[in-house]
């Protein structure tokens, strides 16, 4: 689908994800709910598959989502085995971030044995050395972590693996321009510009195709290719087969 046929949505907007974050962090302040996983559980393990299929933990690869929302992809990925002072999430919206912050901190006190507590959380000693912080990634530049450095061509392309987890979708259904065209349209030469060359671009979205998605990451100004795919359970309607969901992966050669 192109971002053109896509009509504005409240999704779109920064004021409704910080509406959406500001009750989930109040919620999680009051009653320990972590909040929605976007796409679901089964999303969030087909990235880690993926991930732990094609970047090895060890060297430790710099992983970067953008979108990071509640961090539960981040936090899966840290389970998994991937250091957490590799990785940063990043959000335009604070609560999101104050969000995943806390639920970190909750993560990495949780008591050793589960049925001593109220609320039982997932044991992740290290997740609060996981970076979350507040960045509009169409306006601005990512913050390094402490230990990276810029790279030699690219002073951007910094990262082993850039993760999308609805976020593409989200920001396709912002307001346009007076030309008619979507914020998204930008969005794949600013991926391409923090992906390091050898590094990988993991995304999961409801809105576009596999094939959709290629068009837009395999151009010659975003400078990636495809590399995979995670297959999802495929539906059949007036005679055209197709996915809720598509989870594809690019490299930057």
């Amino acid at each position: 689908m192109s971002t053109s046929d896509l009509q504005p949505s409240k999704l779109g907007t920064k004021a409704h994800w910080d509406g959406v974050y500001s009750r989930e962090l109040s919620n999680f302040h009051d009653i320990g709910d972590e909040g929605e996983v976007w796409f679901g559980e089964d999303s969030v393990e087909k990235m880690v598959d993926w991930t732990l299929e094609n970047v090895p933990a060890d060297p430790a690869p710099h992983i970067l989502e953008v979108g990071t929302g509640n961090g539960n992809l981040l936090f899966a990925l840290c389970e998994a085995g991937y250091p957490p002072e590799k990785m940063s999430g990043i959000d335009y919206s604070m609560d999101a971030v104050e969000l995943a912050r806390a639920i970190a901190s909750s993560k990495s006190t949780a008591p050793a044995d589960e049925s001593d507590a109220d609320e039982p959380s997932p044991a992740l000693p290290e997740a609060d050395k996981i970076s979350f912080s507040a960045c509009d990634f169409l306006r601005d530049e990512v913050a390094l972590l402490p230990g990276m450095t810029f790279n030699a061509t690219d002073a951007t392309a910094v990262w082993d693996l850039v993760l999308d987890k609805g976020t593409m979708d989200a920001i396709a259904l912002a307001e346009k321009d007076g030309e008619g065209k979507s914020p998204a349209d930008g969005y794949p030469a600013r991926i391409g510009r923090v992906v390091k060359p050898g590094g990988f671009f993991l995304i999961t979205s409801c809105n576009f195709t596999e094939e959709e998605l290629k068009a837009k990451f395999t151009s010659t100004a975003v400078g990636l290719v495809f590399h995979s795919r995670r297959p999802w359970p495929t539906f059949s309607f007036g005679g055209q087969t197709g996915n809720v969901y598509s989870t594809v992966a690019f490299t930057k050669p």
